[in-house]
């Protein structure tokens, strides 16, 4: 991963400028540093009866209980082929609660300066669109740069019909 450390006026990086980015079913994504816990691999997951369906289970992480949330169902796309071992998931805190947000592939952190960003677009999907902070585009892909928050209260597409089978 790489990371920028200063402006380019000299000054450190703001960790508000800086996001994690990764895929999810081949969107790219990104979150700010400083919403980011840890990064872990998932070893396994133990299912929560009647949770959400986005609520990939619980897992514990070096002795802390982590509600795992399945990001693809979270954004109307099927569950992962194979099930969650070996998948990469972004933990955070929330309100005392550890989180660890499932996703396909973490990319690296990139210096995105504010200014950068642009409101989303009237296409994107609307189940994007409730979780996005807005998109930037990168070369070729546009970054769709997720609010956390949203990412953990909204409910799931499931709930809305919008679900993938298990």
């Amino acid at each position: 991963m790489s990371t920028a450390s200063a402006s380019a006026s000299g000054a450190p990086a703001d960790a508000g400028d800086l996001f994690l980015t990764f895929e999810i079913d081949g969107g790219l994504f990104g979150a700010r540093v400083s919403d980011v816990h840890d990064v872990f691999a998932i070893q396994s997951t133990t299912p929560v009866p009647l949770a959400r369906p986005d609520v990939a289970g619980l897992l514990n992480l070096r002795g802390r209980i982590v509600t795992a949330i399945d990001s693809r169902v979270r954004l109307g796309h099927p569950r992962r082929q194979g099930g969650y071992q070996g998948a990469m998931a972004i933990g955070v805190e929330r309100d005392g609660e550890s989180y660890g947000l499932i996703v396909d592939r973490v990319s690296e952190v990139l210096r995105l300066e504010p200014g950068r960003f642009e409101d989303n677009p009237v296409n994107l999907d609307a189940r994007w669109r409730e979780v996005s902070r807005g998109v930037c585009q990168l070369h070729d892909r546009l970054l769709v740069a997720i609010d956390i928050d949203r990412m953990i209260d909204a409910p799931a597409a499931a709930d809305a019909g919008f679900g993938a089978a298990a």
